[in-house]
């Protein structure tokens, strides 16, 4: 497509979505423990056919403005749809039980935003 191509009312355009979670967990989980549950849930883009990509990690900002928020998780879903089956998906109610729990102030510890992409 043109870059200056415009939707029509002929067409629809479905657009990728970007799941951006960032984490401040307790001073007591250690950073295997971390990274252990980011992988519980990475895991899930072999179970979730949507679920089209996946990074997580520690941030690594000169910066030192994230305000706690030390370890993010960003996914791309191939559509809303393919996201909000990642959302009721049983394995990920588990495992982000499992997060909530080891974050600082349980869902006062996670930041979520989604963008179309």
């Amino acid at each position: 497509c043109p870059a200056d191509a415009q939707p029509t009312d002929d067409w629809e355009v479905a657009l990728t979505i970007r799941h951006i979670v960032a984490l401040k967990f307790k001073p007591s989980v250690s950073d295997a423990e971390r990274m252990g549950l980011l992988a519980q849930l990475a895991g899930l883009r072999g179970h979730l056919s949507g679920m089209l990509n996946i990074t997580y990690g520690r941030s690594v900002s000169p910066e030192n403005l994230e305000q706690g928020f030390t370890y993010a998780a960003v996914m791309d879903f191939a559509d809303a749809a393919a996201r909000d089956t990642y959302l009721d998906d049983p394995q990920h109610k588990a495992i982000g039980k499992d997060l909530v729990a080891s974050l600082d102030g349980g869902t006062a510890g996670l930041v979520v935003c989604d963008i179309e992409i």
